[in-house]
């Protein structure tokens, strides 16, 4: 099956407490093939040498910076300046910039308020595009990506160009339906954060015991010939010492899932 070319990775932030240098030697040794550097601790915002020292330090290990998790949220921004994270993540060479859609979730968000994060998104856009970068959406609660109806809604009405979405599975929805609203995004889909979550509280489970779930959902993006990265995100006890049984099992699904990882490089930034 030709399915869509999609590449191991990692987000940093599911080892807040390790440096850089240890979280991109352990996704390398693990058969990674790139990180979603955070901007809250790994590559802060307006810090371009750091940038630029961990976009050097992944290349040299062999590593493609996936993309650059701003953390900022379009239409409540506090002091985040969108320039400033436009800028850090230019000098990372991160191809796209994963940003939030607000700060309220699709039901307590009226239309005044959409438009106010439709106009921020486009405002970023513009400074994105202009680096060379676009922007993918964090798929969410309490934003307003937490419905695949609103995240539609939301894509609509900007430049598919530009922007992009992520998808993770959410809490509380069945298989059955996270697949299907999975399906209805792939036309705009960038990236997918991977985890196995399970109950009520929450509980971090090894992705292993999800491989059924998430074979059918990395089939879902079959199709589509665009480079992307299938990221883990978050482990058992936030341990490091499970990111190779994850990662195997990672790599394991994306073969099995019929979206191997190609012989060629995996994506990288033209910035």
């Amino acid at each position: 099956m030709n399915g869509m070319r999609i590449f191991p990775g990692l987000v940093s932030i599911t080892f807040r407490k390790l440096t850089v240098r240890e979280i991109a030697e352990r996704a390398a040794a693990c058969g990674l093939r790139g990180i979603e550097w955070g901007g809250d601790i790994h590559v802060p915002h307006g810090d371009l040498e750091r940038a630029r020292e961990v976009r050097a330090m992944s290349v040299d290990l062999g590593l493609s910076v996936a993309a650059y998790g701003s953390y900022y949220r379009a239409g409540d921004a506090g002091e985040l300046e969108f320039a400033t994270v436009c800028e850090t993540a230019h000098a990372l060479g991160a191809p796209t910039i994963r940003v939030w859609a607000g700060r309220r979730g699709s039901a307590e968000a009226d239309e005044a308020y959409r438009t106010l994060v439709i106009e921020d998104l486009l405002r970023a856009g513009e400074l994105a595009m202009e680096a060379r970068m676009t922007l993918s959406l964090e798929s969410h609660n309490h934003t307003l990506t937490d419905t695949v109806d609103s995240t539609e809604d939301l894509l609509r009405r900007l430049p598919p160009e530009v922007v992009q979405t992520y998808w993770q599975p959410q809490t509380g929805v069945s298989v059955e339906e996270g697949e299907a609203g999975l399906r209805r995004l792939v036309p705009r889909l960038s990236n997918l954060h991977v985890f196995q979550w399970t109950g009520d509280p929450v509980e971090r489970r090894p992705l292993a015991e999800g491989f059924d779930v998430w074979k059918r959902y990395l089939r879902a993006v079959s199709g589509r010939d665009e480079p992307r990265w299938a990221m883990l995100e978050f482990v058992r006890d936030d341990n490091p010492d499970c990111l190779a049984a994850e990662a195997a099992t990672l790599r394991e699904l994306l073969a099995e899932a019929a979206a191997c990882v190609s012989p060629i490089d995996p994506p990288v930034s033209t910035s």
